[in-house]
């Protein structure tokens, strides 16, 4: 334990997811009770839903009913030095000064050569950029730069002449505090140097959507991954402190007689606090494992809702599923741990919705690789609807970002082939309607289109999950009334008191349709 904290003081200088039931009333209420509740079918398969464990974020409070589940089953048992050096792996330094900040927004344009953004603009680069600053409290723009150069990658990104106007307009202002250089990483040497030269904290992309990925990280699988995540940014802080201190990595010194340099013990205590992090991700990943299987087995279909972030996803879950617990927030990032919603479709048929983590374009490598485990969870998902904010300007290049993303994860081809894509905010819109063929306009706040969608959802997994429409004849002396209403979907129930029979519609899947007639012949 103590090289942990020995770890965490040395970088301190550096710190940085019922249409009424179709039929008559049955003669006889007992025969068909109402269908079961969404709640209960959560219940049933509480935390077996690839979601993670704990409480959720994004989605709103937690529910005493079960509205909503995680993975908050029986754990396998860990000792207390297990538990410690977890909640040791999750306290960390604030990467981001407390209190209220006024920042300049500066944004690097190319020019041209390969560091140019392909397919979008200044403007809008610029807007996202904005929107992640004012995503965090107390963090306030003052002013907006946008710099052309020619040298993206040269150690201070701007030419002298350039450096020079940006430095005296900066300094010249005295309301501002620090500032945002969106640009994905910064070097150690490089933010030094600026800093130095603009008498400011300098802060990059990388380091703000960190700190927002930590401060919305809930459960403590997301909060590992974003752990995870910062071990890139304390390695470079490692170095830079060693080298601030004439060492250059090369010291002759070594600590406490162990053969080993200050640096090199700095590195080995990062490779011990990523290997620790890695198995406590895998002990949470086992279990999720094995309650998706429970899941799995009892054949509830799973929508995943993925899209770009702050496109609506989780407004649109909460007006699918009449979910009021749900409150969606309307900021970057809100939603970063998967969770799951259940609803009705048309035929009374329950499904499961799973709120996913929102996609950015040009978000850090290290994120990305962090949280692919959790939205590998999306591969187990049996359709997927894809939601698009077609009021914003880039709307376009967004759903290229998600798309990359997602073939990035290696889905299977059936899967990405049966995408709904959902064109969600229309109400801001006037007079949309969507050019491509089988795509469906919404507005989520209002409850447009929603019918529609629920209906192509509801094909959908029918298709996907192999499941059918039959009309099933039963003896009402006998148990197949009672199992059809645990193993399948009763849409309804026709008696016919004179033969002692039923006719039950039911929606089925091939599975318990097999199983039906193994156990009841004839």
């Amino acid at each position: 334990m103590w090289a942990l904290r020995a770890l965490r003081a040395a970088g301190r200088g550096g710190a940085w997811l019922s249409r009424a039931v179709r039929g008559c009333r049955p003669p006889r209420a007992a025969l068909l009770p109402p269908p079961p509740h969404p709640e209960r079918a959560l219940a049933a398969v509480r935390g077996g839903l690839g979601c993670s464990e704990g409480r959720e974020g994004g989605g709103g409070g937690s529910r005493a009913d079960g509205q909503r589940s995680r993975a908050d089953g029986e754990e396998e048992p860990k000792d207390a030095e297990e538990e410690e050096d977890e909640e040791e792996l999750l306290r960390r330094d604030p990467l981001l000064p407390a209190g209220t900040q006024r920042v300049c927004l500066v944004h690097p344009e190319v020019k041209w050569g390969p560091g140019k953004t392909q397919g979008t603009r200044a403007e809008w680069q610029v807007a996202e950029a904005r929107a992640l600053v004012c995503t965090l409290d107390g963090w306030l723009v003052v002013d907006t730069m946008v710099v052309r150069t020619t040298t993206p990658d040269k150690k201070l990104i701007f030419g002298r002449g350039t450096l020079e106007q940006l430095t005296e307009r900066i300094r010249g202002s005295p309301e501002i505090t620090s500032v945002f250089l969106n640009v994905e990483r910064l070097a150690t040497p490089t933010k030094k140097d600026l800093e130095a030269a603009w008498r400011v904290p300098v802060f990059d992309r990388f380091t703000v959507v960190l700190h927002i990925f930590r401060c919305n990280a809930r459960t403590k699988e997301a909060r590992l991954q974003v752990a995870l995540a910062e071990l890139p940014l304390l390695r470079s802080h490692v170095k830079s402190n060693v080298a601030h201190l004439g060492g250059r990595g090369r010291s002759s010194r070594y600590t406490m007689g162990s053969g080993e340099s200050f640096l090199q013990l700095q590195q080995r205590l990062l490779r011990d606090r990523e290997a620790k992090i890695q198995k406590a991700l895998e002990r949470l990943r086992c279990k999720r494992r094995l309650l998706g299987q429970q899941r799995r087995r009892k054949e509830f279909p799973v929508v995943s809702v993925v899209g770009y972030t702050n496109c609506g996803k989780t407004t649109l879950i909460k007006a699918l599923t009449g979910d009021a617990a749900i409150q969606p927030r309307n900021q970057l990032f809100a939603t970063l741990d998967i969770t799951a919603h259940a609803g009705r479709l048309p035929s009374a048929l329950t499904v499961l919705y799973m709120d996913t983590i929102g996609f950015l374009s040009q978000l850090p490598h290290s994120l990305v690789e962090s949280f692919s485990a959790t939205l590998q969870d999306v591969a187990h998902s049996d359709l997927i609807v894809h939601v698009r904010d077609v009021s914003h300007p880039e709307t376009e290049l967004q759903k290229a970002s998600v798309l990359s993303a997602l073939w990035g994860l290696g889905l299977p081809d059936a899967l990405l082939e049966s995408m709904v894509e959902v064109h969600n905010k229309v109400d801001l819109v006037p007079g949309y309607t969507p050019v491509e063929p089988d795509v469906l306009a919404v507005s989520a706040l209002l409850g447009l289109g929603l019918d529609e969608l629920m209906a192509r959802v509801e094909d959908a997994v029918l298709r996907a999950t192999g499941r059918r429409t039959l009309t099933l004849r039963v003896r009402l002396a006998g148990p197949q009334l009672s199992w059809l209403h645990q193993e399948a979907t009763v849409q309804a129930v026709d008696v016919i008191p004179e033969a002692g029979a039923a006719d039950v519609k039911v929606i089925i899947s091939d599975s318990a349709y097999g199983r039906f007639r193994k156990l009841f012949p004839g």
